[in-house]
């Protein structure tokens, strides 16, 4: 759960466009702080993600990911927006816990400070990044510029991640410029919808 406004938009900012970047796919499930639970019979190991992607899963209602009722898939991107009530130990179970379970990357950002962390799995552990600065996720296709202040995370297609508001006002932009083409043509003699 998010412990600021701050950390909330991180969350929903990753989780929203990582919906519409795989709104085509109906075998991409993608979740934003939900309990995924690893493990049959051991609900004590458990783990929520700010943010997880499962390629190979159907979209849809969950109350939880019990990864034994979805074909034994771990979700192989998750990211965590640290707040300041993160502590180091924390953090270091949580990488410990996605290495030991399946994930192949594993994003960390901070807002605060503006500083991005990530790991990729090789050789059967999560391998520290060295340099995240225009890193491609391989699973994602998503590019990270942490020079950028705050962090950008582009798009596969070149544009930014952007908030829902910012969508939503390039939509009504959007239309606004189809109406004002539209009485152009009509004023031309053109029937725009015959077009």
């Amino acid at each position: 759960m998010a412990e600021n406004t701050l950390q909330f938009e991180w969350i929903t900012l990753i989780k929203e466009n990582l919906d519409w970047l795989f709104a085509a796919d109906p075998q991409v499930f993608v979740a934003g702080d939900l309990l995924w639970y690893p493990v049959e019979g051991n609900p004590k190991i458990r783990q929520a993600p700010d943010a997880l992607v499962v390629f190979g899963r159907p979209k849809g209602y969950r109350g939880s990911y019990r990864q034994w009722q979805e074909d034994h898939l771990p979700p192989q991107v998750v990211f965590e927006i640290l707040s300041p009530g993160n502590r180091p130990g924390e953090m270091s179970r949580k990488l410990l816990f996605y290495q030991q379970y399946g994930v192949e990357e594993y994003y960390l950002y901070d807002p605060d400070s503006n500083s991005l962390e990530g790991w990729i799995r090789q050789e059967g552990i999560l391998d520290w990044i060295e340099t995240v600065q225009d890193w491609v996720s391989p699973r994602l296709g998503i590019r990270f510029d942490p020079s950028a202040d705050p962090l950008v995370i582009y798009r596969p297609d070149g544009k930014p991640f952007v908030s829902y508001g910012e969508r939503s006002r390039q939509a009504e932009q959007e239309r606004q410029r189809a109406d004002r083409l539209a009485a152009k043509l009509r004023e031309l003699g053109l029937d725009p919808d015959a077009l």
